[in-house]
């Protein structure tokens, strides 16, 4: 059984950190020098559980509403050519700026805005979208932020209390506004009230439906892996608020998801937890 779970544990980490995930483990974890987050901090925990993995197909298809955000995406990103490497970039960008040193952290931040300011053009509509717009990045952090929180709080392994995810949302605030967003919400309350005040933005249109469909039934893993994977996006899927599934008209079956949907997502955390131990939080980080 150890091997089996070390074998597991070590597919599960280079399919989501890619080749070079050892080597940026090690150089996230082993150099020295101040941190932007203690190891106390709020961040740490939920970036660091199984959830994220729920949390962060979660987050997708829920930044996907928003016309400009995704019209930069669909054009730029390359999320289909190469969706495992668009991972593995973000995966390692979450790592460094909440484990990482100060000085990685910054470096990271100034890649990515780096690569925001050369994103832009028009949607099909003809409306221009910049990716370095703070509004866009701040709708970006928003449903990311609202995302790995709830997911968190549903599937994480030890959930926080309401001042705690206060303060994991205060953590991310200070990420956002190093990528360029405006006073971005540093409680929960702010969060739902800025989440809301995008509402009236959002709308399906035919990327963020093309993208649904590529995540939740045409994904690229492999037939073995479909099962464990279907898991996964209903679990997704579940998580959204309940607004955001009525505009990608995605259906709600609150019996089925109560009786089979979570109770399956909570076993498959479960299991990703038990595959990266021992050492799961580096792992996983």
């Amino acid at each position: 059984m150890t091997d089996l779970r070390d074998r597991l544990g070590r597919a599960v980490f280079l399919r989501v950190a890619g080749p070079d995930g050892p080597a940026n483990r090690a150089r996230i974890h082993d150099t020295p020098g101040p941190r932007w987050f203690g190891p106390e901090r709020p961040i740490r925990t939920v970036h660091g559980d199984a959830s994220m993995f729920i949390g962060g197909l979660s987050a997708l298809l829920l930044q996907s509403l928003h016309p400009l955000a995704m019209a930069a995406v669909s054009a730029h990103s390359g999320f289909r050519g190469d969706p495992w490497g668009r991972l593995q970039r973000t995966s390692t960008f979450l790592a460094v700026t909440t484990y990482g040193t100060a000085s990685d952290a910054e470096d990271a931040v100034a890649r990515v805005r780096g690569i925001h300011l050369r994103v832009r053009g028009t949607t099909p509509e003809g409306l221009a979208y910049h990716a370095a717009d703070p509004h866009l990045l701040g709708w970006v952090h928003a449903a990311e932020t609202d995302s790995f929180l709830r997911a968190h709080e549903r599937y994480g392994a030890r959930p926080l209390d309401a001042a705690g995810y206060d303060a994991y949302v205060a953590d991310t605030a200070r990420v956002a506004e190093a990528l360029g967003v405006i006073d971005p919400p540093r409680d929960r309350r702010a969060l739902a009230g800025l989440l809301a005040l995008y509402q009236p933005e959002l709308r399906a249109t035919p990327e963020a439906r093309a993208a649904a469909r590529f995540l939740l039934l045409h994904p690229p893993v492999p037939l073995a892996v479909r099962p464990f994977y279907g898991v996964l996006a209903a679990n997704a899927v579940a998580l959204l608020p309940s607004w955001a599934r009525t505009v990608l008209r995605l259906p709600r079956l609150p019996v089925v998801e109560g009786l089979t949907v979570r109770p399956a997502g909570l076993l498959l955390t479960q299991t990703i937890r038990w595959a990266m131990t021992p050492g799961a939080r580096s792992r996983l980080e």
